[in-house]
């Protein structure tokens, strides 16, 4: 199924690296290409919500027994599959980033919020991935906020791990807690997920539903490995 929508794609579809299909989405529309299980919907500029509040909720959610089982669970996925420096895009509180340096591990982070940014600054762990390339990064509820994910991804060297919301169709995503028109630009089905990436040059190396058993609602999350050239 990859193979075969990969090459029915048009070359204006893969301009961005990480569009599977032209941004031109109707506003206010979510459009869903059934044949590849992606769809996008497009935030409009300014109106996303980060700010320190937003950083605060996310610290608050950290500190209760479903975050920290969380970050137990990345960081024991990430393990599995790879040791080395890691950056964390999208840090939300920092929480993963505390997690994996409290074990020894040299992560760092990149933030669009202030707030986020700030934390970094002051613990000198911000490093840009759009102008520097970094072995391994991880995306927790992070990819479907960026419409051009492929020019980040393209900076990546080796693996790629995240975490998403996973959607049967285009009636499954908009009844889901996980359709956010302020937040949420990109919707994936499993396979459309898989097909993005191989686009991007990664293969999938491993995925569970370890988040969805936790108590969240249909997340799963995923291993990437850069694939051979």
């Amino acid at each position: 199924m990859h193979q075969h929508a990969a090459q029915s794609l048009r070359q204006d579809d893969r301009r961005s690296l990480g569009s599977v299909f032209p941004l031109d989405a109707p506003r206010g529309e979510l459009t869903w290409r059934a044949d590849l299980g992606v769809g996008f919907y497009p935030v409009e500029a300014g109106i996303t919500p980060y700010d320190q509040a937003y950083f605060d909720r996310f610290e608050r959610d950290a500190n209760t027994p479903l975050g920290r089982a969380l970050m137990d669970a990345r960081c024991d996925f990430v393990a599995c599959h790879y040791q080395g420096v890691l950056l964390d895009v999208g840090i939300g509180s920092g929480a993963f980033i505390d997690r994996r340096r409290a074990d020894g591990r040299s992560t760092y982070g990149y933030d669009v919020n202030p707030a986020g940014i700030r934390w970094l600054k002051d613990r000198h762990l911000d490093l840009d991935p759009y102008v520097t390339s970094v072995p391994a990064a991880s995306f927790w509820d992070v990819l479907e906020h960026i419409p051009f994910y492929g020019v980040l991804l393209a900076n990546v060297r080796r693996w790629v791990f995240l975490s998403l919301p996973i959607f049967h169709d285009k009636q499954h995503a908009l009844r889901s807690k996980h359709f956010r028109p302020t937040e949420h630009c990109w919707y994936f089905s499993r396979d459309g997920l898989v097909l993005a990436m191989n686009l991007c040059g990664f293969e999938l190396a491993a995925e569970n539903v370890v988040e969805t058993e936790l108590g969240r609602e249909d997340i799963g999350s995923f291993a990437f490995r850069r694939a051979p050239e």
